[in-house]
């Protein structure tokens, strides 16, 4: 494993360095995992002080649906994950499934994602990506489970939870910041309107749990109806009628009302949250 690191260090910044080499002890400790990837920036060897690490998670296929169980856990226990993974909406569909956690480190949040694949599945993958190995694990292969194709396609149905949309929110938060930082306005533009759909799919997933309509339509008529419902609207008006692209504040003050939002409309997903979010305050502060 460390010739394979030694590689990746070579091209790349000592914080992240550090952040994959501890990700890799962690992962690669579940016999679970056949092998490890980097992709992106740092498989690129472009990565800079804001990049993120992007892995792709090779495991054994009927070990599958367990990992991906226990992966919040996972993270939050040895990688200090400030949130539990947000189901990635935005990676492209390559056979697994895309998760993304912020992690602690130092004074910084970092974004670590992992795309979960089944070993049967892994060279598709790798077809379709840059990609870097990190971890190989020692002979063992892996027969294609026939019970893989329910659990990703499962799960990629099932509609997000108002918790995993708050996360959602969250994530997209530091996602935009950085792109803020990095001066890239058409992609900040794309992700707060991600930010700005989140907070509308919280406000429908909680008031109007049974809509039949699709995205934007009918939103007065479903959830105007009651003063909460109301409320909720008038904050969402204020978010989609701000800067398009957005400046710092621009952002703080959106995240702030998507939790006014969150607040008012579901105080009971909040409440088991509100650790993890003064730790993501905290960090944001220092990033």
């Amino acid at each position: 494993m460390s010739t394979l690191l030694d590689t990746v260090a070579a091209a790349n910044l000592p914080h992240q360095f550090e952040l994959l080499e501890k990700s890799v002890e962690v992962l690669s400790h579940s016999p679970a995992v056949q092998s490890l990837h980097v992709r992106g920036s740092l498989a690129a060897g472009t990565a800079d002080r804001l990049s993120d690490l992007d892995f792709i998670v090779a495991v054994h296929d009927p070990s599958f649906a367990s990992f991906i169980q226990v992966a919040d856990a996972l993270m939050t226990a040895e990688l200090g994950a400030v949130l539990p993974g947000w189901r990635d909406t935005i990676v492209a569909q390559m056979g697994g499934l895309g998760y993304v956690y912020l992690v602690a480190d130092g004074r910084k949040l970092y974004q670590v994602d992992l795309y979960i694949v089944p070993v049967s599945r892994l060279d598709t993958v790798l077809a379709r990506t840059t990609a870097m190995p990190v971890y190989l694990a020692d002979g063992a292969t892996s027969r294609p489970h026939s019970h893989v194709d329910w659990v990703i396609n499962s799960t990629l149905e099932r509609p997000h939870t108002p918790s995993e949309l708050l996360v959602e929110i969250l994530v997209l938060g530091h996602m935009i910041r950085k792109r803020i930082a990095r001066g890239q306005r058409f992609i900040a533009y794309a992700e707060m309107f991600a930010l700005h759909t989140a907070v509308k799919n919280l406000i429908k997933a909680v008031l109007a749990p049974g809509s039949s309509f699709y995205g934007w339509y009918q939103l007065p008529e479903e959830v105007g109806s009651t003063p909460i419902g109301r409320r909720c609207l008038a904050d969402l008006e204020r978010l989609i009628t701000g800067n398009a692209v957005p400046t710092g504040g621009d952002l703080a003050a959106a995240l702030s009302t998507a939790l006014t939002v969150a607040e008012r409309a579901a105080p009971t997903i909040l409440e088991p949250l509100r650790p993890a979010i003064d730790a993501y305050w905290h960090y944001l502060e220092f990033a």
